[in-house]
């Protein structure tokens, strides 16, 4: 009787050739040789009973064509409903991803002077313009309109923001803000202020004229272009 070979796919990194295993590859290449799915599997260490950790990243990654844009922003919620995830795994997806935030934060404008509402759009388009939801963040600046950091205070819904002004001047009386620019995204790809972001900009400058922090200005960042509603003559 002739035996019938069926292929095993394992569904562990170690299951692989060692030439193809993630985590051996960093050792030995460094983290800049592995793609992005084999950064995550790296994460995720194990796949389901069909697939390896590898292919659930790469599945992960191709979810409505964002790549690792998804996991920007992604709730547990988002990350649980995906086959093979867990709340472990997507704990574990999260705070790497918090991680690199946290480290981008740190110093990347240190020193930066903002002269024109470019500097500013320039320094967040990329991490912004490709958000599934509204992000509501700050850019506060000191004396010499040099920045200090650039925080988010709100992630609302596809097409709203929910900010309170405590919320914005709380962040910004801790850091010493002289100032404050105030940055969102249209997930739309459209800059075209709505009503809402006209009236909440009226109510954070007149929050920050009785504090004692100036609203310079209220940049809205579309997919790479954006709108100064100053210039715009909107505030």
């Amino acid at each position: 009787m002739e035996m019938i070979k069926t292929e095993y796919r394992g569904n562990t990194i170690k299951d692989l050739p060692l030439s193809e295993r993630p985590q051996e590859k960093l050792l030995a290449m460094g983290p800049g040789a592995l793609s992005n799915s084999e950064l995550l599997a790296v994460i995720i260490r194990t796949g389901t009973g069909s697939e390896t950790a590898i292919e659930v990243s790469r599945r992960m990654l191709s979810i409505d064509n964002r790549g690792i844009a998804f996991l920007g922003d992604a709730s547990i919620g988002d990350l649980t409903g995906i086959k093979g995830i867990g709340e472990c795994k997507a704990a574990q997806i999260m705070a790497a991803i918090e991680l690199g935030k946290r480290m981008k934060r740190l110093t990347p404008y240190d020193k930066v002077r903002v002269t024109s509402p470019d500097v500013v759009a320039n320094l967040v388009m990329e991490d912004m313009k490709l958000l599934h939801k509204e992000h509501f963040n700050i850019a506060i600046l000191d004396t010499k309109n040099q920045i200090i950091s650039i925080d988010n205070i709100s992630i609302g819904t596809l097409n709203a923001s929910i900010v309170h002004p405590r919320d914005v001047f709380n962040v910004a009386i801790k850091k010493n803000a002289n100032s404050v620019i105030l940055l969102h995204n249209h997930p739309s790809g459209d800059v075209v202020p709505s009503n809402e972001d006209i009236n909440i900009t009226k109510r954070l400058i007149e929050a920050g004229n009785i504090i004692g922090i100036k609203v310079l200005d209220h940049i809205i960042i579309g997919n790479d272009v954006f709108l100064s509603m100053k210039e715009k003559n909107l505030m």
